[in-house]
């Protein structure tokens, strides 16, 4: 390849030949060892982040089968009870942090942003390998804890019993997690630069696409509350290791000050999970309704509206710790506003499929499941940011059915949803229609199985986070336990589905789903630097069944 060169910071001088740097010419494509590589193409990246996190969603997910068969009786049987806390604290951390943030954000946010938006790639493609591979030495000082008890505290460290089990496990916890959020920094400033700055210049702003928008506000919500974390998390180790006072309530330090600080970030952690999916569901519905997005405006609006909001509900996590009356009103007005740009995607979505050319293809399945198991746990969550009401379940396996619901049957539906779609363009390769079919019949019915007798759970007062329980409520934990074994077992034709489609799948073509954003204009898979040409943006990203044609042409 040949690059024209000049001094950087200063315009070329017309009289002065270009200095010509002969480079290394890129591979026609990458070969299967660049993946497990220091690669700085945002589209191995991308896999990178899929793969990881897909590896310790399975190991977060046998620590998940181990609860849950543990909690088939009332008794200690399975699980010493001290290892019962390490496996729900890793358990919950690994789901968040290793699963769902980096593939909803880092996954499919590093693979299709530049390719939505017409770069070839991201703004800072050597920050971005950085970012992710800071996931995995996380990853192994999470297991490695393991090795001197693992941490015990629950995936929220409170002080004080953060300060007292396990410290060095607990050291290495919030290693990890410091770890995991310097990468969502990292890679939040490249998605924020890349999405302002790099898109084609043919492109409006009314043409970006819906999933660009979520990702976007996502990387503004990272960006403004993660540093709290890191600072909470850095203070607590300094209490563990270095003497100090902060959260140590007989040394006059303040738990409740931890609470604020941890909160503060790990509600809008749920917006960095969610809102990348709300994305994904935006860029499937309307390919497979054949219907143009309905409220595209307020839609995209709403993503930021989230951003904003979110920021001032994190109080409603500690209702039941000394919260004044003032504050508990505040941040339940607060918590219920947040709701209504929610609620204006969830209403956009169903307007779109409605009177819809519906293809019910996996992908289509999985986010038409995501819209039931959504909507169930939103309005949980509505009543649980209501004082009156938190107060009663707070700290119940009510709590546990809501945030399932939330994550699970929300962000895991909408990452299958996201894979099914995209896998005919990152691989070239059709997926195998009906075994994704019966992956999303034995994932929806394993879901409820496990997570709706919770709510009852909850409501006659079973705690959360305890490996042993009153006998009464052994018959609903006992349904949730089979739940939980089919959620596992559905995992297996998945992963049978994704790996002899890769291997031995009818080939897709550039574009199977006729999809109008600008992934689809590229080869599939994309070439290395995306387009021969760079693309020129001639119609909507949504305007299907209006007459349009797609154009790439040099953007010269």
């Amino acid at each position: 390849m040949t690059q024209v060169d000049f001094p950087l910071n200063t315009p070329p001088d017309k009289n002065q030949a270009p200095t010509l740097l002969i480079t290394q010419p890129l591979p026609p494509k990458w070969k299967w060892y660049h993946y497990f590589t220091f690669n700085t193409d945002h589209k191995v990246i991308g896999i990178q982040y899929l793969v990881t996190a897909f590896v310790f969603y399975l190991i977060g997910g046998l620590m998940a089968i181990a609860i849950r068969a543990e909690l088939a009786t009332p008794d200690a049987d399975i699980l010493d009870p001290n290892l019962y806390n390490a496996f729900m604290t890793n358990h919950g951390t690994i789901m968040i942090f290793l699963w769902i943030v980096p593939s909803a954000i880092g996954g499919f946010g590093n693979y299709l942003v530049p390719l939505m938006m017409g770069a070839r790639d991201m703004a800072f493609p050597k920050l971005n390998a950085i970012a992710f591979w800071l996931n995995p030495p996380a990853g192994l000082l999470l297991l490695g804890s393991f090795f001197f008890g693992g941490s015990q505290s629950g995936w929220t460290a409170y002080p004080p019993l953060s300060l007292i089990t396990a410290p060095i496990a607990q050291s290495m916890w919030i290693l990890a997690i410091v770890l995991v959020g310097t990468s969502s920094i990292l890679g939040s400033v490249n998605f924020v630069i890349t999405i302002l700055m790099m898109k084609v210049p043919s492109m409006k702003w009314d043409q970006v696409p819906l999933f660009c928008w979520a990702i976007l506000a996502t990387s503004i919500l990272a960006l403004l509350s993660t540093p709290v974390l890191a600072a909470g998390l850095v203070l607590l180790l300094f209490d563990i290791n270095f003497g100090t006072s902060f959260f140590k309530p007989d040394a006059g330090g303040n738990v409740i000050i931890y609470q604020h600080l941890f909160w503060f970030y790990s509600h809008p952690a749920v917006y960095l999970m969610i809102l990348p999916i709300f994305g994904i569901m935006s860029e499937v519905i309307p390919v497979h309704a054949r219907k143009p997005i309905f409220g595209y405006k307020a839609i995209a609006y709403s993503s930021v509206a989230i951003c904003v909001v979110g920021l001032f509900v994190w109080v409603h996590h500690m209702f039941t710790s000394g919260t004044p009356g003032w504050m508990r009103m505040f941040f339940t007005i607060s918590t219920l506003i947040v709701a209504v740009p929610t609620g204006v995607k969830i209403f956009g979505w169903v307007a779109t499929l409605w009177g819809g050319k519906i293809r019910f293809t996996s992908a289509m399945l999985f986010a038409i499941g995501l819209l039931a198991m959504f909507v169930m746990g939103g309005l949980s969550g509505v009543t649980m940011g209501t004082a009156p009401f938190d107060v009663h379940v707070h700290d119940t396996y009510y709590v546990v059915a809501h945030f399932h619901y939330v994550l699970f049957g929300g962000s895991v539906f909408g990452i299958y949803a996201g894979i099914y779609h995209w896998f005919p363009k990152i691989t070239g390769k059709m997926i195998n229609e009906s075994w994704g079919r019966i992956h999303f019949v034995l994932t929806f019915i394993g879901t409820n199985l496990t997570f709706l007798p919770m709510h009852e759970l909850g409501l006659q007062g079973m705690p959360r986070r305890v490996a042993m329980y009153d006998p009464q409520f052994t018959g609903l934990n006992q349904i949730c336990t089979i739940g939980a074994f089919l959620l596992g077992i559905s995992v297996i034709p998945f992963a049978i589905n994704i790996i002899h489609s890769w291997m031995h799948g009818e080939n897709a073509g550039d574009n199977p789903w006729q999809g109008l954003t600008l992934e689809w204009t590229t080869t599939s898979p994309p070439l290395i630097e995306n387009w021969e040409v760079l693309p020129v943006v001639t119609h909507g990203p949504y305007d299907y069944g209006r007459n349009h044609h797609s154009e790439t042409v040099s953007s010269s």
